[in-house]
Formats: structure tokens, sequence, C-alpha cells
């Protein structure tokens, strides 16, 4: 349980998320995520870092129980914080990072493979932000590489999801497998970069960062600034609350 870190090819390091039930993460997984992200894109011998998850999804973003149980806004902050360190481990990574997807990428998954340099998915991958049924904004930076501008509006306003087939028609998802073909698959794209002069790569990296018309760590930081604003005026919580009562019932 937690993150891991494993070798499986020569150039390729794969950073594993396993925190059961439905990888909703607390405070210190995003910071152990983006620790071990950023240790990945420094060893010289990694060209490629495959990002993956054990379990039921990929990741169900934040874990609200965490929040609400904390005093104050002292969990909000945290998690705030931890989000947008692991969502710019991503990007910040040194080498191209391949996102491998199954089941449900919500909310935090979406600033994760939203960030990344490219996904794999596996059929049954369903992308979304529900931030506003659980009284938070966010990540509509993230969903906004994901897909067009006004189904990003559309899909952020309702906190509907989107396919794995539906992002790939939008060019965002490189392939979709079946669900047992998903680590073959992401493993054998990150081969395929991992081949690739090491220095070159890690030129091309930081080159291609250096043209992107946002910068997202800036983007997500002013986002953020609302999810406070929601918080103080009390909606975040009454949201949140109904949730957790909800999953809690069932």
């Amino acid at each position: 349980m937690g993150v891991s870190t494993t070798a499986p090819d020569r150039g390729v390091a794969v950073v594993t998320v396993d925190h059961p039930p439905v990888n909703a993460l607390p405070v210190s997984g995003w910071y152990a995520l983006a620790d071990a992200l950023r240790a990945a894109g420094r060893d010289p011998e990694v060209r490629c870092v495959v990002l993956a998850a054990a379990g039921r999804g990929f990741n169900a973003g934040v874990d609200l129980k965490e929040i609400q149980r904390g005093p104050g806004h002292t969990a909000l902050i945290g998690a705030n914080h931890g989000c947008a360190e692991a969502f710019a481990a991503v990007y910040e990574c040194q080498v191209p990072v391949v996102a491998a997807v199954h089941g449900h990428c919500l909310g935090g998954g979406i600033g994760l493979v939203g960030n990344a340099d490219a996904v794999v998915a596996s059929e049954d991958a369903v992308f979304g932000l529900p931030e506003l049924d659980r009284g938070a904004l966010g990540a509509a930076t993230h969903l906004a590489r994901l897909v067009p501008q006004h189904l990003m509006r559309a899909l952020y306003y309702t906190s509907a999801t989107v396919t794995a087939a539906e992002l790939h028609r939008h060019g965002s998802v490189w392939q979709v497998v079946p669900r047992d073909r998903l680590p073959d698959a992401a493993l054998e794209l990150a081969r395929r970069i991992a081949a690739k002069d090491g220095g070159l790569l890690r030129l091309a990296k930081a080159a291609i960062n250096g043209i992107d018309p946002v910068d997202v760590r800036r983007s997500y930081r002013y986002e953020q600034g609302f999810t406070f604003e929601a918080a103080l005026a009390g909606l975040a919580d009454r949201h949140r609350a109904a949730f957790t009562a909800e999953k809690e019932r069932r």
C-alpha cells in the first residue's frame, strides 16, 4: 500500500499508486507521489516514467474524509498543496511521463493525467471532474489539456464523465486497450520513448514545457483561490458532508 517504484525495463521506471479502496489520496499520499516522480526523473538511468495505479481505478482525487475530520481548514490547505506538488511533479519530471489509466480517473486524477506527456487507457477508463458536487473547484487547467474548451466547460459544470474512447477521438489518449493489456501497452510506449537518447529526451521535455501556452502551476494555483473562497463561504463543507454521508450509507 502507498507509492512504489519499479524498473521493469532498461530506462523505464514505473511509479505505482496503491491506496485502497479507490485511490483517493490523503495529504501524505500526494506528497509521497510527488517525491517518487521527482526521484525517478532525477535518476540518470531513467528515460521514461510510467505512472500507474493498482486496484479498482486510477485515482479518485483527495481523501474527503480526511478533510472533514481535520480541524479548521488545515487538511484542505494540505490537500491543495499536496495536489499542486504532485501535479507539478508530473509536469516537471525531467523525462516524459506516460499515464496508464484504468477505471475511474476523477478530480485529482485529472490533474495527474492532464499534466502527463502521454496517456494510455483501458476500455473501462472514465475521466471527469466532480468538483462542483464535492464543494470544490480546480483542475480545469488540466481538463483543458485533454478536451476542447467548450467541452471542458460543459463537463466541468455538469460533473459529467467522458470515456477513454472519447478522449482518443480528441487525440489526448494515445491508445485504448482491454484492461488486461494496459500494463503492457503503457510499457510498450515507454520503451519506444526510452530507446531515444536520454540527454536529448531531457532537453526535449524542457523545451516542450518552455513553449507551453499555459503556465500550469500558476493556472492551477489561481483556481485553488476559488476553492478556498468556497470553503470560507461554507459551500464546501455542506457538499462534502452530503457526499461523505451518502458514501457511509452505501
